[in-house]
């Protein structure tokens, strides 16, 4: 039995955790919160220290000090992280649901999140590239 199906996220090693992100930067996009309805919009606009073709930080262990707004991911309870993508490993297993088929846990390669489309790397654009983020609006299909 593989660690994710049999582990809670909070008993999971550190090396286990990281492993679960795919790698798809979803989190990374910026998002707007309706203040009225406090519903999450995604922008296709992505933190500048995101690496286009990777879909990586390029500062990950510096992040939270350089964009104070990066938030840390952690393991404890997922119910506030209202706002990570139907497709996110922490969120489904939080959810009691499993892993996608190209999960690069399941595939054993990290391109397999690219080869499904289930990445960023087709249309994010870096915020300093950008004027309004409402302009920028998207809607998972």
């Amino acid at each position: 039995m593989n660690f994710w199906e049999s582990k809670k996220l909070s008993e999971m090693s550190t090396k286990e955790w990281e492993s679960l992100c795919d790698g798809c930067a979803k989190c990374c996009l910026n998002k707007l919160e309706d203040e009225d309805t406090e519903e999450i919009f995604f922008t296709r606009v992505v933190c500048d220290l995101i690496d286009l073709e990777s879909c990586q930080c390029t500062k990950y262990q510096e992040r939270t000090t350089l964009v104070p707004e990066c938030i840390n991911l952690t393991q404890h309870d997922f119910s506030e992280y209202t706002w990570l993508p139907d497709t996110c490993a922490y969120k489904l297993l939080s959810d009691g649901k499993t892993l996608p088929s190209w999960h690069p846990l399941i595939t054993g390669s990290r391109e397999s999140v690219f080869n499904v489309g289930a990445s960023i790397r087709s249309f994010a654009i870096k915020e300093s590239q950008v004027d309004d983020l409402e302009d920028h609006i998207i809607e998972w299909g």
